[in-house]
This record gives C-alpha cells, sequence and structure tokens, in this order.
C-alpha cells in the first residue's frame, strides 16, 4: 500500500482539538514517523468493522443483519478513505462505537448479572469511550449526550422497579453517575493535563490565546515577559493588548500620523495624532502609566501600584502624547467617539485625557492592576465612554491598521473593551530621549510567575469552543445539505507526475440507501407509535422494545451527529458527516430486517425481497470497485476514465493537462 504523505495544517499548541481545514500536499520531513502517525486511523477505522457486528447483534438482531452491517462499512469509500490517512474522523467513529457498544453490553449484562465484573467492565468502558469520543473531536459530545440519554432512560424504568430496593437502586444509580458522569471528566482532564505537559513550548498560533496563556509557554511570550514586575505602578511602561483579538491580536497604538482633516465622506475630524490597534509588536505600542497629579513619569521607590477605580493618564512614549477622546465622530464607527493623542492645536478643544481603571477579574474593590493576569477596561472620565476595539481596518491614512473608539453606550461585559497588559517594565528615565533608549531596550527584572493548570484548562476550552473561520470561503467546503445527496466531494492527494489521486467519495448506493432506510424508520416509528395509541399492537412487546432502542441509537445517532452542524458558524466539510452516516449504516440492516420478518408476509415475498437485496448488495460492491482508484489512489487512470468517474457536476475529478 502507498504511503501517501499528506499533512494537515494544524495549531501546535493543541493538536488535540483544532482541527485541519484543507489537507495540503507537502512533505513530511524524514525524521517525522509517518508509519506511526497513520498506524492510529488504519487501526481504529479497520476496527470499526467487527464493532458495527457486534453493536447489531447486542440489540438482538440475527447473524445475517450484523453481518450486512459490517459489509456495509467494509464497503465505504468515504470511511475507507478517511482511516487511511492522518485523520481524526475514524478515531471519533471508533469511540462513538465503543460507547454505544459497551452499554448495550452493560445493558444486556444488568438483565443477567448486575454489579458482575462483566458489568462494572461495560460500564467503566463506556464512560472511558465517551471521554474519548470528546477528547478527539468536540463533536464527539453528541454521541456522549445520546448514550447519557439513552442510560436515563434506563435509570428513570429502573427506578419504577418495585422489586428492587431502595438501597439497590441507590446503588445502581450511584454506579452509573461515577461510571458515565465523574469517570469521563476525570479522564477528559487527565487528557489535557498529560498534553499541557508535553506540549509546552511555543508555537507559531499562540497569539489566538491570552498574554497570560502564551506567557506560560517556553520560548515565546515567556522569554520576553519572565522576570517583569508583576504589579502595574504610576511610571510603568506598558503595553496593552486587546482581550478580544478579532480579527487579529493586536496591541493599542500610536504614532506621528494625524487623522486627515476630511474624510471621504465629507466628514470632519479633529485632526488629532492617531490611536490605533497595531498586530505586529512595536516601539510604538508602549505607553507610561502617569499619575495625573504629578508631573513624572519615572517610578517612585517604593512603587506605588495602580487599584481599582483609580484615574490615570496614559501617556505615548516614543510621543508623550496623552491618550485622549471627545465627542468627535470616530473615522468608521459614526455612534462611537474618536480616540486619539492630543495635540494642542491652541482652538478650543481642550485635553480630556483622563481614564479610570477598571479591573474586571479583580478580587477585591482594592485589587491591584497586574501584568499578563489583570483584565481591565478604560472609562473615560469626562464622557464615561470605553476604550474599544471596532475591529475595522482603517483607509491607506491610517495604515490599514485596526480602529480604536470609545463606546459610550455601554451594552455590559465584551472582550472587545478589555484589555491586559503583556509586557511591563518600571520606567527609570525621565528625560525623553533616555526614556526612548529605555523602551527599545529588552525588560531586565527578574520576577517568575506561571499560569495554573486549571486556568489554561479553562482558557482552552473556551478558545475552541469560540473559535470560529475567518468567514473565507474553501474550494471544498460545503453545507450540511450537500452531504446527504453527497453533492460534494474533498480531493486529498494527485501524484506529482501521473493522474493517481485520491478524494473523499462516498458509496453513492449506500449513502442513498442509508438516507431512504432513515425515512422509512421515522415513518414505520410513527405509525407503529399512533396503531399502539389506539391499542393496536402490531409488533410483540420485544420486538418493539428492540426496534425502539435501535432507533434511538442508530436514528438519534444520525441526528444528533447532523443536525447540530446547521447551526454551527464554521467552515464545513463533507468528512463532519460520517459520524453520523456510520449510524444510518448501523440503522440500515435493521430496517431490512424488519421489512423481510414483518412485513413480507409470505415465503414468496421473502425470497423476492431476499433477491432484491442480494441485487442491491451487488450494486454498492460495483460502485465501491468503481470508485477505488480514487480511494486507494493505486491506479493511474486516463482523462476519459476520469470524466466517466465525474457522476456529478460537483465532483471535482482532477484531470491533469499535459
Amino acid at each position: 500500500m502507498p504511503c501517501w504523505k499528506t499533512r494537515p495544517q494544524h495549531m501546535k499548541l493543541c493538536a488535540w482539538c483544532i482541527q485541519l481545514s484543507v489537507v495540503v500536499l507537502s512533505e513530511y520531513s524524514s525524521n517525522v514517523p509517518v508509519w506511526s502517525l497513520r498506524l492510529l486511523p488504519a487501526l481504529t477505522g479497520a476496527l470499526s468493522v467487527p464493532m458495527a457486528y457486534q453493536i447489531l447483534s447486542e440489540l438482538g438482531f440475527s447473524h445475517c443483519a450484523a453481518m450486512g452491517a459490517a459489509l456495509l462499512m467494509l464497503i465505504e469509500n468515504a470511511l475507507i478513505t478517511q482511516s487511511r490517512l492522518m485523520l481524526l474522523e475514524s478515531v471519533l467513529i471508533f469511540f462513538n462505537l465503543l460507547a454505544v457498544l459497551s452499554y448495550l453490553k452493560f445493558s444486556n449484562s444488568q438483565k443477567q448479572r448486575p454489579f458482575s465484573p462483566s458489568w462494572w467492565f461495560w460500564l467503566t468502558l463506556t464512560g472511558v469511550a465517551c471521554s474519548c469520543a470528546v477528547g478527539v473531536k468536540y463533536v464527539g459530545v453528541f454521541t456522549y449526550l445520546l448514550v447519557l440519554a439513552v442510560a436515563g432512560v434506563h435509570a428513570w424504568h429502573l427506578i419504577g422497579d418495585r422489586s428492587l430496593s431502595n438501597v439497590s437502586v441507590l446503588c445502581h444509580l450511584l454506579a452509573r453517575a461515577a461510571a458515565l458522569l465523574v469517570v469521563p471528566a476525570a479522564m477528559y482532564l487527565l487528557f489535557f493535563y498529560v498534553h499541557l505537559s508535553l506540549v509546552y513550548r511555543s508555537g507559531p498560533h499562540d497569539q489566538i490565546m491570552s498574554s497570560a496563556f502564551q506567557a506560560s509557554l517556553e520560548g515565546g511570550l515567556a522569554r520576553i515577559t519572565q522576570g517583569q514586575p508583576l504589579e502595574v505602578a504610576y511610571g510603568s511602561q506598558v503595553t496593552l493588548k486587546n482581550v478580544f483579538g478579532k480579527p487579529v491580536p493586536c496591541w493599542l497604538h500610536s504614532h506621528q500620523s494625524t487623522y486627515p482633516m476630511i474624510y471621504e465622506n465629507g466628514r470632519g475630524s479633529s485632526h488629532q495624532q492617531q490611536v490605533t490597534c497595531y498586530p505586529f509588536k512595536d516601539v510604538n505600542n508602549w505607553w507610561i502609566v502617569k499619575d495625573p497629579g504629578r508631573h513624572q513619569l519615572v517610578v517612585s521607590n517604593p512603587p506605588r501600584p495602580v487599584r481599582h477605580g483609580d484615574v490615570v493618564q496614559l501617556v505615548h512614549g516614543m510621543t508623550t502624547r496623552f491618550l485622549n477622546t471627545h465627542d468627535v465622530a470616530a473615522p468608521l464607527s459614526p455612534h462611537s467617539q474618536e480616540v486619539s493623542c492630543y495635540v494642542d492645536y491652541n482652538v478650543s478643544m481642550p485635553s480630556q485625557n483622563l481614564w479610570r481603571l477598571d479591573i474586571v477579574n479583580r478580587d477585591s474593590d482594592a485589587g491591584v492592576w497586574k501584568t499578563i493576569l489583570s483584565e481591565v477596561r478604560l472609562v473615560h472620565v469626562n464622557t464615561s465612554a470605553v476604550l474599544k476595539l471596532s475591529g475595522a481596518h482603517l483607509p491607506d491614512w491610517g495604515f490599514r491598521q485596526l480602529e480604536v473608539v470609545g463606546e459610550k453606550l455601554s451594552r455590559g461585559y465584551h472582550e472587545s473593551t478589555v484589555w491586559n497588559v503583556e509586557e511591563h517594565r518600571y520606567g527609570k528615565s525621565q528625560e525623553q530621549e533616555e526614556r526612548e533608549v529605555e523602551l527599545h531596550s529588552p525588560t531586565q527584572m527578574d520576577v517568575h510567575r506561571n499560569l495554573s493548570f486549571l486556568a489554561r484548562f479553562l482558557e482552552l476550552q473556551w478558545r475552541m469552543l469560540t473559535a470560529k473561520s475567518d468567514g473565507s470561503e474553501h474550494k471544498y467546503s460545503s453545507s450540511p445539505l450537500d452531504w446527504v445527496t453527497l453533492d460534494t466531494s474533498i480531493a486529498y492527494w494527485l501524484h506529482p507526475r501521473t493522474s493517481a489521486q485520491i478524494h473523499l467519495l462516498g458509496n453513492v448506493v449506500i449513502w442513498a440507501s442509508a438516507s431512504l432506510a432513515t425515512a422509512v424508520y421515522t415513518l414505520l416509528f410513527f405509525w407503529y407509535l399512533l396503531r399502539r395509541r389506539r391499542k393496536i399492537c402490531d409488533l410483540p412487546e420485544d420486538s418493539w422494545l428492540r426496534w425502539v432502542l435501535a432507533g434511538a441509537l442508530c436514528a438519534g445517532g444520525w441526528a444528533v451527529n447532523y443536525v447540530p452542524f446547521f447551526l454551527m458558524e464554521k467552515t464545513l466539510f463533507l468528512y463532519h458527516y460520517l459520524p453520523a452516516l456510520t449510524f444510518q449504516i448501523l440503522l440500515l440492516p435493521v430496517v431490512l430486517q424488519h421489512i423481510s420478518d414483518h412485513l413480507c408476509r409470505t415465503q414468496l415475498l421473502r425470497s423476492l425481497f431476499s433477491a432484491l437485496l442480494v441485487a442491491w448488495y451487488s450494486c454498492a460492491c460495483h460502485v465501491f470497485n468503481t470508485l477505488r482508484p480514487l480511494t486507494y489512489g493505486d491506479k493511474s487512470l486516463s482523462p476519459s476514465e476520469l470524466k466517466a468517474l465525474r457522476w456529478k457536476d460537483s465532483w471535482d475529478i482532477l484531470i491533469r493537462k499535459y
């Protein structure tokens, strides 16, 4: 089997959770263990086949139905492609299926030998598998919630079982709570404890994290900030980073240029010195925290710390002008105030440069402003406007930097109005020339601090939950509606010299049949439910319960792994549908056996139905074999052969022009 070295672009900071958006065709270096990295998805993809068989068997369906589920998993082209590359969908599917299988084995053990070793084993393994599914990808939480819902229904019936004593019921509930709630939570914490212990160095995407998180990583911001003074004092020289960091992380910045007197729309400005948010480290990002009642711009001995509620002035280090705002409309946000550094033009526009410090995450009202750790809002004393990053890019006269405004209408807490001190030194030079030299030099203080594991863990979870795509449309992105009908594909690999290639394409027969089976199951379920309401029981009680449980796990598994994507604001791809498809494949033999056993009432109908099943499965095998060159990439096809495989215009089959 060829060893395709497809390389996903991922965030070095947290490879557990932040996933690739596209596979980039570039070679790994020779020291990367490609074979080992491919082993896990290949192994989990292979093990998913026998697990499909086991799940149908545990649900009480026939050997033929269970074998059918395994064979369908075996010839599904998209699942094969995903398991052959260094991708995480096959690992996620494996743990989803393991969670369902373990719970079914536990449930069947409950009927025979509760609290036996095997009972405890399968119950605990259910919780472990659920935590692993969530650990692989956040969307694994959907299957976890499904298992919890089924377990909750079973526990509710258990409470109503009068044959059990109160103590026995309590033990059952406590065992389930420990295995399905405590164990997954502990395992998930353990994953990130190990991860954050091993991945402790700075990476190329650290800037999406807070300054405190970056400072805890070796070799990045920690190299710059380690040893800085902890408490901000009057006379401190600081850089202020916006906590929101959207559209890009940036620092409060000013420079000699002024706002144009007249904007493009004819509106006038104050013609004051520009204040922006700049996405790069720069000497013009430095500000001096000044006491309004004193003239000195250096830290006294001993230092006087700045506390919550104090009124300060911010002096731009390189131009010595004061941060200012006034009742003049901002250049791009006319509903907000312009923020500038005050230039005295000897006109009737006085300086308004007093700012009240509001420490958002303070422990008490006397909290001290701290480097890295404190998140602060700067509230303008004269107008009550809050210093805010609007996120809009200024025109060329503003060097395409980000607009900073005074937000007068407070709409509650928002990260765009919150700032933190990232770099900090105690100012020592009163003369401007000496101070400029000082601002260009690195910090020299030697005070160490670190961020706790829990703080890093919580921030990482929040960043992953709130991370959004940059809004740009990807060539292979798609909508959830495209997935069901397989109207999209992804080109993963193209041989550098021949036409051999790998695509994420599904077996159209299986995809269409699985969707049809889901619709048939839903209609039959509600039909039986209505008839049972009329006291007409078409199915024996044990068959009905098996039918309901299979639907809850298989149809429910499809729904919970598919419907939430309609609500997600992120770039979506076809591979996001594969976990849902897996549950649909499990449902397909369930529906087929039900039709054969309960709807084909004569032997002739059963024989005809069996013949149709053989023909249908033969078609599925034929499609698998036809698409095989695009699944394995082991065969070079001619342009005419490639065109013949483009069954839909939306399939992006690559045809090389020689």
